[in-house]
């Protein structure tokens, strides 16, 4: 009874060059640990057949890291250490989250049903040196939970019937993962890009365009990052802040879940920092800077807002809007601070702003140009519809000038966008906020020095400045309000 189970589970085995297309399908950028070792070969001799993926590696800490690349230009080189310290070179991993990162392909729900059924096994490694060097021990296969800690070298071992789960993504070109888009869309969607490097992708978002999907949204910005940006990698594009969807300009995402770790945690810090008093231009390791143009003229040139905002829900629970809140014992609030400054008014009655957000809160610039300053962004009905209910277009006599019957005429861009009807000489303006400029940290180089040194100088690393060109709309909001 044993020879015919025997000869049917030989006759099943695929041949070892499968396991290895897999794992480097799966972990393309460590191609060279993707086989089998030499010294598992013995186990398969004894009829023990195991999927192995590649041996734990020390990860960076993402999250350290990106709070030391704040706490360095915050507080200075002076107050604190250079260096990255080890808790930036090390975070814990679980055993679940290093089988879901080795192989993106199978379901995270069979992953957990493999775990649960407690077929999942861990083999320590320990190194021994000898006359010939350093040579690896074979330890004993145990069992693992999910949660238990991966440690360097341990090598976690599946049944190697998860090979024959279909990988479908693989048989699918980069572009076209999991959202099927034209060749048109795919070229609008690249033609965005500002900045790309290993670590980080930069794009000019435009407006109307959502950021995440929801009810109602057919396509977003995060879904089609993930068929037309991810290039070569493995993983998609990650979002690391928000923009509204009827604003535009510069939005950055992490191209692995290591560099979005580390931005996340510099959003964050950037906030945490405004909130203690901390808004030094030359100090702040994450500068954004919006163009707005907003109705009538605050009443001074620049200024520093400070005003806690709260959500309020209306239309009986239909929807909500934030507002500044007086008594936070009434209402929960989160502090807000925006910097402004006056960069043009040379039309009456409009005034062109640059505001620049220390804290990252919802609607935080928009309901403070309408609520503090009193005067509302150009095309916020949201916030500023009382001063849009007596809106009259502006006047404008150059040739440029197109009237709106003109532009439903004009043909959309792909997802039907549409760049250029929405300025101040319309009857219905479009919102006048954009992303005009920002400054970061280089994550990648940061990345790539404590990856070579663990002690690497922080201190002293570059910055990335990126700047947006205004959408066509408020580039002709511009040159009419300058004319």
């Amino acid at each position: 009874m044993m020879g015919p189970i025997l000869l049917r589970r030989l006759l099943l085995r695929p041949p070892p060059s499968s396991t290895a297309r897999l794992c480097i399908s799966a972990f393309h950028n460590w191609r060279s640990y993707a086989t089998t070792e030499t010294f598992h070969e013995d186990r398969e001799k004894r009829g023990e057949k195991w999927f192995t993926l590649p041996p734990f590696t020390a990860t960076i800490n993402g999250s350290a890291l990106g709070k030391e690349l704040s706490r360095n230009r915050s507080y200075g080189r002076d107050v604190i250490t250079k260096t990255a310290t080890a808790s930036t070179t090390s975070t814990t991993t679980t055993a679940l989250k290093w089988v879901t990162r080795c192989c993106p392909e199978l379901p995270r729900s069979l992953v957990q049903k493999l775990f649960r059924l407690r077929q999942v096994r861990r083999e320590s490694c320990d190194m021994e040196c000898s006359g010939e060097g350093v040579e690896a021990l074979e330890r004993p296969l145990k069992r693992v939970a999910a949660k238990d800690s991966m440690n360097v070298g341990d090598r976690i071992h599946l049944p190697l019937s998860v090979q024959e789960f279909p990988n479908d993504k693989q048989e699918l070109p980069n572009d076209k993962k999991e959202c099927y888009c034209s060749e048109e869309e795919v070229t609008f969607i690249r033609s965005l890009e500002l900045y790309k490097d290993p670590a980080i992708i930069v794009i000019n978002k435009p407006p109307g365009m959502p950021v995440q999907g929801g009810i109602g949204i057919k396509r977003s910005l995060d879904e089609l990052a993930a068929a037309c940006l991810s290039y070569d990698f493995s993983e998609p594009p990650r979002l690391v802040h928000r923009l509204d969807r009827d604003s535009s300009g510069i939005l950055v995402m992490g191209r692995t879940q290591t560099s979005a770790t580390v931005l996340h945690s510099i959003f964050r810090e950037k906030t945490f920092g405004a909130s203690n008093d901390e808004i030094d231009d030359a100090k702040r390791i994450l500068q954004r800077r919006y163009w707005a143009l907003v109705i009538g003229s605050p009443r001074q040139r620049k200024g520093l807002i400070s005003a806690p905002l709260g959500k309020v829900v209306v239309d009986n629970g239909k929807s909500d809007r934030i507002t500044i809140v007086n008594d936070s014992q009434t209402l929960p609030s989160q502090h807000a601070i925006t910097k402004y400054k006056v960069i043009g008014s040379p039309c009456p009655g409009y005034t062109w702003l640059e505001l620049t957000p220390l804290t990252g809160r919802k609607h935080q610039l928009r309901v403070h140009c309408a609520e503090v300053l009193r005067t509302p962004i150009v095309g916020d009905y949201k916030y500023g519809w009382q001063t849009h209910r007596n809106w009259k277009p502006l006047a404008w006599s150059n040739n440029e000038c197109h009237s709106d019957e003109e532009f439903p005429k004009r043909k959309n861009l792909p997802f039907d966008l549409n760049m250029e009807s929405g300025s101040v000489s319309e009857k219905n303006p479009r919102l006048h906020l954009h992303c005009k400029q920002m400054v970061l940290p280089n994550v990648n180089l940061a990345l790539q020095n404590v990856k070579l040194h663990s002690d690497s100088d922080l201190s002293e690393l570059e910055s990335l400045e990126l700047v947006a060109a205004l959408p066509s709309f408020m580039q002709r909001s511009w040159n009419i309000t300058n004319s």
